[in-house]
């Protein structure tokens, strides 16, 4: 006859094994889902405002591009009289000086020119923005995912290590009455130990992804993240409603990485026609006024200065201007393709999960848990042996941690395919 205080430890065990045992403290703990990170990600996100900072750079510089060249004046005074031996003399009499005013006039429409390219120079800041949020957002929505099962998993950990600490308790006050032997205990502390290390591990990984939460998002350091993942998030995602044709012109329609290498060529094309332009002479106007040192007195002239482009012609410049719209088509070729890729594979992975998901009893979890209660009681009335209760154990959360990473596979994929599309086709 089994004791009465060994049905007791092992009450206490199948209690403890469903049972939350992770207590979060109150004041420290921050509850977060995807949609409060992802908008305290584009208020408080360093290298989006440093981006930000770039688009602002680029847009003054289309105001410089706007501004006319500024008028030059010059002025020339005699410098010492020899003759009347005085210094600077401005008088009619024994007096010089001249004077002039100039103006560079630029031809070929180079300011007009100047501001397109510098325009387009802002569009290029815009799409690097775009395109920066893009790849940071699918980051965080990856590591949110990622951090919220393994929380899933740690809670596993946590239960069956309480559950295997209350029964190692149970065993060696049994140990002590002789009703177990040395070797059931020792089995029962190889497992616990694992799991503790195991355990251990997973919390490092929880922490290293809660830090890069934080810091993407701007949350204080001290702060716990409990995340939050609403059932109808996983419920309503369905890829296979959508087809990869559909997803693709989508993405050929967001993607910033795309529309940059566009606007790339756009601006070799505006380049080359600016050096083109850069090619022909500027002219400079002055008007100048010379007291006595020209003929008559009193002097007014009108002068003009035009380079002769006989040697320099701008032609490095408009070579590297060509290159760089060769360049340009190049690029964008390659980005296409690479934009094909991605889409298909991160639509045919979906698929793939999705099947694989799909294909599981969604009653699994349930079940198991039914049979650990039997499994429990068959141990305690000692009808199955320790070795075939610990392995029991240990499919249990091998199968528990499996389904969670599925699930992460499975909502990693969805957000995979809002990255590659740019857009929230699955929210």
């Amino acid at each position: 006859m089994i004791p009465l205080r060994f049905h007791t430890f092992f009450g206490c065990i199948l209690l403890v094994f469903f049972a939350t045992t992770a207590s979060a403290q109150v004041t420290d703990s921050i509850k977060l889902s995807l949609r409060d990170a992802e908008s305290l990600f584009v208020k408080n996100n360093y290298q989006l405002i440093a981006q930000q900072y770039q688009t602002d750079q680029a847009k003054a510089d289309v105001i410089t591009a706007r501004l006319f060249d500024n008028p030059e004046i010059s002025y020339e005074n005699l410098l010492y009289n020899k003759e009347t031996k005085r210094f600077l003399e401005t008088s009619k009499a024994t007096g010089q000086y001249q004077g002039s005013l100039s103006q560079m006039i630029k031809l070929a429409g180079k300011r007009n020119k100047n501001i397109k390219l510098a325009t387009t120079r802002v569009k290029l800041a815009e799409y690097e923005y775009f395109d920066l949020m893009r790849t940071l957002r699918y980051t965080l929505s990856s590591t949110f995912y990622k951090m919220y099962y393994d929380q899933q998993s740690a809670k596993v950990y946590q239960e069956q290590i309480n559950s295997l600490e209350l029964l190692l308790n149970a065993n060696e006050q049994q140990l002590k009455m002789g009703n177990v032997a040395m070797k059931d205990i020792i089995r029962i502390k190889s497992l616990l130990y694992s799991l503790q290390g195991e355990y251990s591990s997973l919390l490092n990984d929880i922490e290293d992804l809660q830090t890069q939460l934080k810091l993407m998002t701007n949350i204080r350091p001290d702060a716990n993240l409990v995340l939050v993942v609403p059932s109808e998030e996983e419920q309503n995602y369905q890829p296979d409603k959508k087809t990869y044709t559909n997803l693709l012109d989508t993405a050929r329609s967001n993607r910033a990485d795309l529309q940059l290498a566009k606007t790339e060529i756009t601006y070799a094309e505006n380049n080359l026609r600016l050096q083109k332009a850069n090619a022909v002479p500027d002219v400079e106007l002055s008007l100048i006024y010379d007291l006595k040192g020209s003929y008559p007195d009193n002097y007014t002239g009108l002068g003009i200065k035009l380079p002769i482009p006989l040697f320099y012609r701008n032609q490095g410049e408009i070579k590297k201007a060509k290159i760089a719209i060769d360049a340009g088509n190049s690029k964008l070729s390659q980005q296409e393709a690479i934009l094909e890729n991605e889409v298909y594979n991160s639509y045919t992975s979906a698929l793939r999960t999705e099947k694989l998901y799909r294909g599981l009893d969604s009653n699994f979890n349930a079940d198991f848990d039914k049979l650990i209660v039997e499994v429990i009681k068959n141990f305690k009335n000692r009808n199955i042996s320790l070795i075939e209760f610990l392995d029991f154990y240990d499919s249990y959360k091998a199968s528990t941690l499996q389904m969670n990473t599925l699930k992460y596979e499975r909502m990693n994929a969805k957000e995979e395919i809002n990255f590659v599309t740019s857009s929230t086709i699955f929210k």
